[in-house]
């Protein structure tokens, strides 16, 4: 199967997948919170995907491998999977049930508008680190030819794209509507700061001049903060 078709396949059947998911929990598909979190979450992605797939395929190839060669790392992407996974569930049963409406109250439409602004962030944030540093994969590994990328996001913090997702999974609970969700979303962000700590040693180790842009470029995700 061609890359096109490879790209094409995992994008489709990972919507179909979530969308049925999703609204069969709703019990309704006038959950619009849910139509509207789909389109921004694979809209975006799909499109540049596409784009990657002409104009950058080795990008795109990397993107596509998910098995990791260190066990450890697998079971932190498991772990973030499942979590943020379950973490819509309960958004979506919150609006089934109304769960959280007796104490808390709705989610405000302005703070849902800000959910969607911030989500989009995120995804534009993961979308430019990936179009800056074409080897930016999914997993942790340097590849040959591999250098260090200073420029763009890469010039403010040596993590942009845990940043691009760190926003997109706190955005995510309030785009759904859901209070009572927040905390669990809250557990994905330990879960990447785990798995990024490993992958820095992996830089410094196997990528030339790693070390030297770490003394230059000092905060991993917050700028004076971390």
């Amino acid at each position: 199967m061609t890359l096109r078709g490879q790209l094409i396949r995992r994008f489709g059947v990972g919507l179909l997948v979530i969308a049925a998911a999703m609204f069969l929990l709703a019990g309704s598909l006038r959950f619009w919170q849910g139509w509207c979190f789909l389109a921004l979450a694979w809209i975006p992605p799909f499109l540049f995907a596409l784009w990657a797939a002409k104009h950058d395929p080795g990008l795109l190839e990397r993107r596509l491998r998910v098995k990791e060669k260190n066990p450890q790392q697998m079971l932190l992407k498991v772990l973030g999977s499942v979590i943020m996974f379950s973490a819509v569930g309960l958004s979506v049963l919150d609006f089934r049930f109304g769960w959280s409406r007796p104490r808390l109250g709705s989610v405000p439409l302005w703070l849902e508008l800000a959910g969607y602004a911030l989500l989009l962030a995120g995804i534009g944030l993961v979308i430019w680190t990936m179009r800056v540093n074409s080897f930016a994969a999914r997993t942790i590994e340097v590849d040959p030819g591999q250098k260090v990328i200073s420029n763009g996001p890469y010039a403010v913090v040596r993590h942009p794209m845990y940043v691009g997702v760190a926003l997109v999974v706190l955005a995510t609970p309030l785009a759904l509507g859901s209070y009572l969700a927040m905390p669990l979303f809250v557990f994905v962000i330990p879960v990447l700061a785990l798995r990024l700590l490993d992958e820095e040693k992996v830089l410094r180790r196997d990528l030339p001049g790693y070390e030297a842009y770490c003394q230059h470029t000092r905060f991993r995700l917050v700028p004076g903060v971390w």
